[in-house]
Parts: C-alpha cells; structure tokens; sequence
C-alpha cells in the first residue's frame, strides 16, 4: 500500500456531510472542509487547553517528561492520521475525533471520573465520553449565535460512537442526541473506528514508557509477554551498543509499527467490496481493528498493564486520594453554592437534578491543579499525597 491512497469510495466525504446543529455563515475565514472547520475549532477550546494540566497516568507529575491527556491525545491523532492516510479515509475528520476524544475527562483522570460518577448517582450519573460531547455542543460556547462549537454531525456522531453503537445513552449524550439525532444505533464510520483503535494504540505503548521510566514498571516483568521479549531481542541486535534508555525506546516504537501495521492490513481487507459510508455503519459490527493474533496479543498487554501500573499499590492509594478531593468539592457545593468561585454563583439552577450537573460540568472542567487549588481555598490546607512519581 502506498504511503497515500486516494480517497475511499467508504470514507466520510466532507462535501456530504450532514450538516451543523445551527445554520451558520460558510467561506468566511478561509476555504476549509467541514471537518477541517471542526478540528481547527476543537484545538482552540479552552477544553482541549485545559488536557494540558490533567492526568494521563500519573497524578500531578512533578516531571515535565509523563504524558498528559493533551499529549496523549496528539498522540493518538498522529496514529489516527497514519491509519486513515493509508486507508483513503478523511485524515480531518480522524484528526479531529482523535483530538477531541478524551475532552470530556475530569482532572485526576479515571479517578476523578469514578468520584463524579459516585456523586452524580441521583442525577443521571457522569461518563467523560458524554460528557465530552455535552462540552463541545453546549458548555464550550465561543458563538455569538449559538450554545456549543456547533461541530458537523459526523464529528459529534463519531464521537458518540467510536466504540460502537449506543443502546442506553445516559442523560448528557441523551439530551444532545433528542436536539441533533446522531444515529446512536448504528456502528459509525471508519474514521472513528480508526480513532477508537488509534487511542488503543498509544495508551498501551507510551504508558509503557512512562511506565518504565516512573520505575512502576520493570523491563523483566514486561519480557515475560512473549511477543514484547520478541521484540526487545530484536532492537538488541540491530543496536547492541547503544543506550539501555534508547533501545527501551526503540522497543516502544516497534510495537506501536507492528500495531499500526496490522490494523491497516486487517482493516483493508474487512473493507474489500464496501461501496459507500452507509455501508460501513450498516455493517453490524467494526470493520477498523486488529487482526486475531493481534488483538489477542493486546489483550495480554492491556491485562499485564492493569496488574503492574494501573492497579499498582501506590497508584491506587493516590487514586484514593484523588477520589476523596473530587468527593470534598462537590459535597462543598452542593451544600453551600456560596462556595463556589464569585463567577459561578449567579447560574446556579435551583432544583435538581440541574444543580448537581452544573456542579459536575464546573468539577469536569477543572485541571488538576485548579482542583487541588480549590480544595486549598475551602479547606484552608493543599491535599497531601497528590503525586505518585
């Protein structure tokens, strides 16, 4: 396969999108597609801003060297991009969900979002994947005309849906769904797909190496997966002289290739014969993935990350940490509105189950910093044991 195919009879076609949520002026900041417009206007959120400072893996990293959800998600563009070029699908439309994909996260990452999902149990509950959706077409809202970014229905769709249909939307994704219908039981295009698998990709090889680098992880431990050690053979004798911290990333590199390798060859061949994008969605299931090998392969690697770095003693006493900061807050709002910053005040809905979302939306959008700084200034003391490298 050429390093650029040309455009797929089964690609997402810009010029056949179906449209915004809100009419809007077109031409008049330069002659870009829709899905172009849409990557351009998730970059300059203040949400896609804020990934800078929230957590990856590792809380409050000391170290400017661990990945944040800002860098993650640059990374997962570039492999989605990648992946689409080579399979003649829209590389914006890619770009733009790989983006926009972890938008919806918390601070404090996955710790954060159980917290959330804990105090939001009486008002519809919290999933950072709607939630992501619920900040793009509602609370991000740079528009003199309208609520939200107002993004083409195919961005909002793909991510809605990149990990396949939906059958019970919670309230956030229902309530943008009812307004602007994303088609939730149908699969969706392949240029999700691809970022669903993309995102895959890069959690699992660069948490190894923030992983190894933390010391969380041990080389030894990751050579007992077969096919890693396969591949540490490998970069040691193409570079038996070089670097141990080089070769590591080395290894990091070969796995995210072979990975990326294999989804495009699998991919293609599930795609042989597919006429049109209404295919792709009628399919009844994904087309984008890996090969059965692979995917078994991944699998080990995903199990053997849970055990050594994700449920890792200290990250999980960290976590707990993390948990009990999101806890204080929303207990702190939901009490006394008063506490809430001066320019928050003022919006607070009445009833619930809307004070409680507005809480959750104000809590979701913060950084982990700007927590950590909240809870100083309700509690008159920063948490302790927020850093876990």
């Amino acid at each position: 396969m050429t390093l650029a195919s040309p455009r797929a009879t089964y690609a997402a076609d810009p010029a056949r999108s179906r449209g915004r949520e809100f009419p809007q002026e077109s031409g008049t900041r330069g002659p870009r597609s829709a899905f172009q417009r849409d990557r351009d206007r998730i970059i300059h959120s203040m949400a896609f801003r804020r990934l800078r400072s929230k957590t990856q893996v590792f809380i409050s990293p000391d170290s400017d060297y661990y990945r944040t959800r800002l860098t993650h998600s640059l990374e997962v563009a570039q492999i989605g991009r990648v992946i689409a070029r080579l399979l003649g699908l829209d590389e914006d439309l890619t770009e733009a969900l790989c983006l926009a994909h972890d938008i919806g996260h918390p601070p404090f990452g996955h710790a954060g979002e159980d917290a959330l999902a804990e105090d939001m149990q009486g008002a519809g509950g919290y999933d950072h994947n709607a939630h992501g959706i619920r900040v793009l077409a509602r609370l991000e809202s740079p528009y003199c005309s309208h609520d939200g970014l107002n993004l083409s229905w195919e961005t909002l769709e793909g991510m809605a849906k990149h990990n396949g249909p939906v059958a019970a939307p919670n309230w956030a994704l229902a309530e943008v769904d009812a307004a602007f219908p994303l088609g939730l039981s149908q699969w969706p295009s392949l240029e999700a797909q691809v970022a669903n698998v993309a995102d895959d990709i890069a959690y699992d090889n660069h948490d190894i190496d923030d992983g190894l680098r933390s010391g969380f992880l041990q080389l030894d431990d990751l050579l007992t997966l077969d096919f890693v050690a396969e591949r540490w053979r490998a970069v040691e004798r193409r570079f038996p002289h070089a670097e141990h911290d080089r070769k590591l990333r080395e290894l990091v590199r070969d796995q995210i290739g072979a990975m990326v390798n294999d989804v495009v060859a699998e991919t293609a061949g599930r795609v042989q014969g597919l006429g049109s994008i209404e295919e792709v969605r009628e399919a009844g299931g994904p087309l984008a993935g890996f090969s059965a090998e692979m995917a078994q392969r991944e699998r080990r690697l995903k199990s053997f990350m849970y055990v050594k770095l994700y449920h890792h003693p200290e990250q999980k006493i960290t976590a707990g940490r993390a948990r009990e900061v999101i806890a204080s807050l929303f207990a702190a709002y939901r009490d006394d509105p008063a506490a809430l910053p001066r320019d928050r005040r003022a919006s607070v809905p009445a009833d619930e189950p809307q004070r409680a979302r507005h809480i959750a939306d104000f809590i979701a959008g913060m950084t982990d910093r700007f927590a950590m700084d909240e809870y100083a200034r309700l509690h008159g003391r920063r948490p302790a044991g927020l850093s876990n490298v």
